[in-house]
């Protein structure tokens, strides 16, 4: 039996999800969480998660609830290699770092500049919120510059790092955000556009949709 996936296609952490499906070549049962109507309240998927998010992986009686563990664990347990998370213990370091970071920084930082729009009904996000998204794309793009040509982790193949935080960077592109002060990491997404199997029928589709409705929410209030 596949393994569930409750997601939603505008949630870029459902999306790194699906597209590392697509990259294992893994078939799921894939159930949409519309978050648009709080389809993520009903009591029934409450029962499976209570933080009532998205995305949540069920495989046999695992459940997971967190984007970053779930792929993964996918990668772990239904790769046929280790090219999307290396086994080698210095590389796997990298990986896990940069998923760290993307938890811990990246999306934070990218939270405040979107979630005051989108729930707080502000007219459009604080130059201090741009500034310091800007500033952590700097750190991303000054990594690319010590590998050029590589992966995020220096990995001549993506790894699931690059599949989270590239999932993230074209939601930015969609929401009307640019790259250009990035050239490195515009580079980089570019490659992953081009190398990583499902992302531009996935994520790209998922951002589309994440970016129309946030930019019709700045133009309502402009």
């Amino acid at each position: 039996m596949a393994p569930t996936l409750y997601s939603f296609l505008m949630s870029p952490y459902s999306r790194s999800v699906l597209v590392t499906a697509q990259a294992l070549d893994l078939e799921l049962d894939v159930r949409t969480i519309n978050l648009k109507q709080q389809e993520q309240l009903k009591p029934e998927y409450v029962a499976i998660n209570p933080q009532h998010t998205v995305p949540t992986l069920v495989d046999g009686d695992l459940v997971l609830t967190e984007s970053r563990a779930i792929v993964t664990y996918l990668a772990s347990r239904y790769g046929r290699d280790d090219a999307l998370y290396p086994k080698d213990v210095v590389t796997r370091a990298k990986v896990d770092g940069l998923l760290y970071f993307d938890c811990a920084t990246l999306c934070i930082r990218w939270r405040a500049v979107v979630h005051p729009v989108m729930k707080a009904g502000v007219s459009k996000p604080s130059e201090e919120s741009l500034e310091n998204l800007a500033e952590a794309l700097t750190w991303l793009d000054d990594k690319l510059q010590q590998q050029p040509g590589r992966y995020l982790a220096g990995t001549v193949q993506p790894t699931v790092a690059d599949i989270c935080l590239a999932t993230w960077a074209c939601t930015y592109e969609a929401a009307g955000f640019s790259l250009a002060q990035h050239p490195r990491l515009a580079a980089w997404l570019a490659r992953c556009r081009d190398n990583i199997k499902g992302f531009k029928e996935v994520s790209d589709v998922g951002a589309a949709q994440y970016g129309e409705m946030f930019k019709a929410i700045l133009k309502s209030r402009s």
